[in-house]
């Protein structure tokens, strides 16, 4: 790489850590191109970006961002994962290093707030934005659907109130 070329690339970098919600450090401890072709494709089903990038390179990006804290992370063959949502990054590096031993989770940070290992499984672990909005749905739909059913029920019982009174009269 040129001068340029790195001036672009941290000035990329740079501006990936001003949208994301989430970062998470991972090593990369020997994965073929195929288990990182079926990483980066889980990443994108979630939203989320899995980049390699120089450890120096990444660390210039960081500087006058929130995530400086992450400095001390990258330190050896390591990879960054991102997403918007502060889950879905750390949710699906965390599923794949759970079946391939040759990922590992180094740390994260949501913002300012540094995350080691533990704390990246257990941000992983939240249900995801989308999984909330859902929720919060259904429990808005609920209280309308019981209403509604409370309205419906004396309707229900007068029906067949008549339709047995009509079956006796017809016997």
């Amino acid at each position: 790489m040129d001068r340029s070329q790195k001036a672009d690339a941290v000035a990329q970098l740079n501006a990936v850590f001003g949208e994301s919600g989430v970062v998470v450090v991972t090593r990369n401890l020997g994965l073929t191109v195929a288990q990182s072709t079926e990483l980066r494709s889980k990443m994108r089903e979630v939203g989320a970006t899995y980049k390699v990038a120089k450890n120096r390179l990444a660390k210039r990006a960081l500087e006058n961002t929130d995530y400086t804290g992450l400095e001390d992370f990258l330190t050896g063959p390591t990879a960054l994962a991102f997403s918007e949502d502060p889950v879905s990054a750390a949710k699906a590096a965390v599923e794949f290093a759970k079946t391939n031993d040759k990922l590992e989770i180094v740390g994260g940070s949501m913002g300012t707030q540094v995350l080691d290992q533990a704390g990246v499984k257990a941000l992983a672990s939240m249900p995801s934005l989308d999984e909330l909005r859902g929720k919060l749905v259904g429990l808005m739909n609920a209280p309308a659907t019981k209403v509604a059913q409370v309205v419906n029920a004396p309707a229900n019982k007068l029906a067949r109130v008549f339709g047995a009174q009509g079956a006796k009269e017809a016997a």
